[in-house]
């Protein structure tokens, strides 16, 4: 029964030593210094101690600028906003025309489809009825017809007069788009966070939007920024580009730490559609589209625009970083072990090397 209470009621702590080595202690010290530098250096400087969440993102865009052109199809023309982007509003991008193939009155009707392997004929035998194919501009008839005086084509049933198969403008017909401004608004969100912010600052006032352009008043948190100066950037030629069109990406970083209170937008510019340096094909970004109207006969009648421009992406990053109290526990507990690791190597080295460190460190029993 006594030897059950001593098992039992008991508590037995292991002995100490103090071993009087100034190489022994040096090491000792030295390791417990690395330990503690890597803890702050690795742990809590580098932020191993906080939990990060990934952005959260909305963004809407506003262009302004005008621009004049003068053309055979509409003669002198002011172009506006409702004029040069299309459609008026993408989520996070939109197309800038720039250059534009105009074919006007157009009506559905008959007409002679434009010259391609597939259309050109020299008798009603190489047309098929019914025929169409996806780069055609409408249905054959199954008529071979006079496109010009010395080039025949079947003739379609669709909207007419065909479009031309022609090179845009060079110079770009809207060359004044590179003064044209974007202005940027970009909220985001970290909802584990409970933590939110737009890149409009509430001191922001109207005055202040209506004159800052980002990189002539050298002001990161100006969110207005002319073309030009985005073009200039990347190194890219506008009015080289605005011929043929092309995409533009603008990329937001948010890198947010929440304990020091660090929350900014930093923005950078890249062009995306930059093509194999060994191709010989021509970078384009097109795309049609059509304003609808009656003409004097009652007759449904459009114009049709084949525009040219640079579509802008804008790409949101990030990510916020705060720190959390069990990984800040987890990491103190991880540099009280890498400290105990020392006390476990000399310890094993003292009782390898030293009888007399094993005698007073262990009462040794012989069991009967």
């Amino acid at each position: 029964m006594e030897s059950i209470k001593s098992c039992f009621f008991q508590y037995s702590t292991p002995r100490l030593l103090a071993v009087k080595s100034q190489g022994i202690g040096l090491i000792y010290r030295l390791y417990q210094l690395g330990a503690f530098i890597f803890f702050v250096g690795y742990v809590i400087l580098s932020g191993h101690h906080q939990v990060t969440e990934s952005i959260l993102s909305s963004v809407t865009t506003k262009v302004k600028g005008i621009a004049q052109t003068n053309t055979t199809e509409f003669g002198e023309q002011i172009w506006d906003v409702a004029d040069y982007i299309i459609p008026p509003q993408e989520d996070g991008s939109f197309f800038l025309m720039t250059n534009m193939i105009v074919t006007p009155n157009q009506t559905q009707s008959k007409c002679a489809e434009y010259p391609t392997l597939k259309s050109i004929c020299t008798s009603d035998l190489n047309c098929t009825k019914g025929f169409k194919y996806a780069q055609g501009n409408g249905v054959q008839t199954g008529r071979c017809v006079h496109y010009s005086d010395s080039v025949k084509t079947c003739e379609v049933s669709g909207w007419c007069p065909v479009e031309k198969n022609v090179e845009p403008p060079n110079p770009a017909l809207l060359a004044d788009a590179e003064n044209f401004t974007i202005y940027i608004k970009n909220n985001i969100q970290f909802t584990e966070f409970n933590f939110s912010k737009r890149n409009i600052l509430p001191n922001m006032s109207r005055s202040y939007l209506d004159n800052c352009v980002f990189h002539r008043n050298k002001d990161p948190n100006c969110p207005i920024f002319r073309i030009k100066d985005i073009f200039e950037e990347t190194r890219e030629d506008f009015q080289t580009m605005a011929v043929h069109g092309g995409v533009m990406a603008v990329q937001i970083q948010w890198d947010c730490d929440l304990d020091k209170g660090l929350c900014a937008p930093q923005y950078s510019f890249r062009r995306t559609d930059k093509k194999d340096p060994k191709s010989s094909e021509t970078q384009v970004h097109n795309l049609r589209f059509a304003k609808y109207y009656k003409n004097s006969d009652g007759k449904d009648t459009r114009t049709l625009f084949k525009a040219y421009g640079i579509r802008f992406d804008v790409l949101v990053y990030g990510e916020a970083k705060q720190s959390d109290f069990l990984i800040t526990i987890f990491n103190v507990g991880a540099l009280l072990s890498y400290v105990k690791v020392v006390d476990f190597i000399i310890d094993k080295i003292f009782l390898c090397v030293d009888k007399e460190y094993k005698k007073k460190k262990f009462d040794e029993h012989q069991l009967q």
